[in-house]
């Protein structure tokens, strides 16, 4: 998927406007990024268009996951975002799905799955048949 559709289809998702969803998709991005390990972070970006895989980039102080629950990571984007957190969360929900169509094969399920199960509401509606987040 290149660029301009996975802004597109969050567009479409979030009902906001491209140059919004642009905003919106860096917010979800950054502090997902913050969520998961160096490696992992990686192995996300390998597969998505360039401009994207720049905002993932990871960084020495990123090497280490930050362990945060669903909470803080939708008051994280809503910040980033400067939205409320009800649109945050619907961003992290629309961002999501777009990662899951994005990659191929199951490295987006493979990255959830370590999640705690309090992001189930947040990355659920996009993971594939069969795959479960781990308890915690």
């Amino acid at each position: 998927m290149n660029y301009d559709t996975f802004i597109d289809q969050v567009s479409q998702r979030t009902r906001a406007p491209s140059e919004r969803s642009v905003e919106l998709t860096r917010a979800v991005l950054e502090t997902f990024a913050e969520r998961l390990t160096g490696g992992e972070v990686l192995d996300l970006a390998a597969q998505l268009p360039r401009p994207l895989q720049l905002v993932l980039k990871p960084s020495p102080r990123t090497e280490q996951a930050d362990r945060f629950g669903a909470a803080e990571f939708v008051a994280r984007v809503a910040l980033r975002a400067g939205v409320e957190e009800p649109a945050a969360r619907d961003a992290a929900r629309a961002v999501f799905t777009t990662l899951r169509e994005a990659i191929t094969g199951g490295e987006f399920d493979d990255v959830v799955t370590q999640l705690p199960r309090d992001y189930r509401g947040l990355v659920e509606p996009a993971m594939a048949p069969g795959a479960t987040l781990r308890r915690g």
